[in-house]
């Protein structure tokens, strides 16, 4: 080093100061020189510290523009950007090698962290397959009963209104479904879709002989039905009850029933039975699949030899029809001796699966969702809390073992990492001694700096000589 000549002051890195905070530098050094008559210096200005990201050494991108769309990439969408912080999270959660090595009893946080992943492997997979539980349709058969009672009011001729001065009946139709382990009770008529009586039409005439009830969707529930009639004759009647199915089912045409073996059935159910036949009777054809080869059976149904698998739901809705009601015949009652008669009958009813609700509010519930979500930020805060003080550790026992070793290998690394972040060429700590600058090309780069000067001087002179004379 050149006696007199002082080294420009540098900056010692101190624990938790961050990288880029360095010492500016001073100046930018002149490189070797380029191509004669260069109008610009070869070496671009350092870019301001403020403008880097210190972790990727790199220019960071302008405010509100993400480095994705600086560099003409596409940007993440939010469901991308979720699951890699998704990822980011899960990998913030593991202990460096180095700390467990250093504590040993972290070896117990690990195994807890991989039995949390194969609980929440085991619930994931467990509401897969609830969504898909939930998407079938899940019924039980149960027995609703039902109860049809009368009672008859004779005539009072002393009574002061016209109602009690005339006998008459009143008929009942409740019921109640058996052995119902939830706790919201269903009404009555929620599983009809509708209801006919039918009394005795040379009784009532044939504009009086009817009571129907139909749903509609403004219908409210109820718990029974009653028919109130004036009379003191004994009246036959017929009760036509129509169930509610969910989903609706549909009576096969004879011929159909007697080849799939059903009755009554969904569309669904149906379709699947039909499916059945085919394949088990080798009807779908062996070159185009997607054409079936009835038999003499599946023909007389369908009323060709040969169909499309897409024309089946179309060719179904005319061998599908309206299921049949149910046909209670009745008698009413207006025996004196006999005040009120109760006649019982069970119905097969499909309800839903009392554990369908519980499925939907444990796919729906969120409360643990926040108590989990808190822990898991804790736990991220806590791993980056230890992993920060790992690298004051590590600074401290490695300043502690040799202090100088220490920190030139600290000035050489900042040195490093200063000509990569503002993009210089050379070496900076050569070019702070004074021998760098008696080399052979620093005459020429005197020489073209000058001559640089003089043609940008001489350009000003022309351009104002020129306006002048304008």
């Amino acid at each position: 080093m050149t006696p007199g000549l002082q080294h420009p002051p540098t900056a010692v890195q101190r624990p938790g100061m961050p990288s880029g905070a360095r010492m500016p530098h001073q100046g930018a050094p002149m490189g070797p020189p380029g191509s004669p008559y260069m109008g610009s210096p070869a070496v671009r200005p350092g870019l301001a510290p403020a403008g880097m990201e210190p972790a990727r050494k790199r220019a960071a991108p302008p405010p509100g523009q993400s480095q994705a769309q600086s560099q003409g990439q596409p940007v993440p969408t939010a469901p991308a950007r979720s699951r890699s912080a998704k990822r980011r999270k899960m990998a913030d959660k593991i202990l460096p090698q180095r700390i467990r090595e250093l504590v040993p009893e972290s070896q117990a946080y690990m195994d807890l962290l991989a039995f949390e992943r194969k609980l929440d492997q085991t619930i994931m997979r467990k509401r897969v397959d609830i969504q898909e539980a939930l998407k079938r349709p899940m019924k039980q058969k149960r027995k609703l009963r039902l109860y049809i009672s009368n009672t008859f009011n004779p005539a009072k001729p002393d009574a002061e209104d016209s109602d009690g001065s005339i006998a008459s009946w009143e008929l009942r139709v409740e019921g109640k479904l058996l052995d119902d382990p939830s706790k919201q009770k269903r009404k009555f008529s929620s599983f009809f879709k509708s209801l006919v009586i039918e009394l005795d039409k040379d009784l009532y005439g044939p504009d009086n002989h009817l009571v129907e009830w139909h749903r509609t969707p403004t219908t409210q529930e109820t718990d029974g039905f009653q028919v109130k009639r004036p009379g003191d004759l004994s009246v036959r009647c017929t009760l036509l009850l129509m169930l509610d199915y969910q989903p609706p089912q549909f009576k096969l045409d004879p011929r159909l029933a007697r080849l799939l073996g059903l009755h009554t059935q969904s569309r669904s159910a149906i379709v699947q039975a039909l499916w059945q036949y085919v394949k088990t009777n080798r009807l779908q054809d062996s070159h185009d699949k997607e054409y079936i080869n009835g038999d003499k059976y599946f023909q007389q149904i369908f009323d060709c030899p040969r169909l499309k698998f897409s024309e089946i739901p179309q060719r179904l809705t005319a061998l599908l029809l309206p299921p049949d009601p149910i046909v209670i015949n009745h008698v009413i009652s207006v025996d004196p001796s006999d005040q009120k008669k109760t006649a019982c009958y069970d119905i097969d009813v499909e309800v839903e699966e009392p554990l369908k609700g519980q499925m939907s509010s444990f796919l729906l519930s969120t409360a643990n969702q926040q108590e989990i979500s808190a822990l898991d930020s804790k736990i991220h805060e806590t791993i980056e809390s230890i992993n920060q003080l790992k690298i004051q550790r590590d600074f401290m026992l490695s300043f502690s073992r040799d202090p100088k070793g220490y920190v030139q290998d600290l000035l050489r690394s900042q040195s490093r990492d200063l000509k990569v972040m503002t993009d210089v060429a050379g070496n900076p700590e050569e070019e702070r001694r004074a021998e760098f600058y008696h080399q052979p090309w620093s005459q020429e780069a005197v020489s073209r700096y000058f001559y640089c000067k003089i043609q940008q001087r001489r350009q000003e002179l022309e351009q104002s000589l020129v306006v002048r004379n304008t």
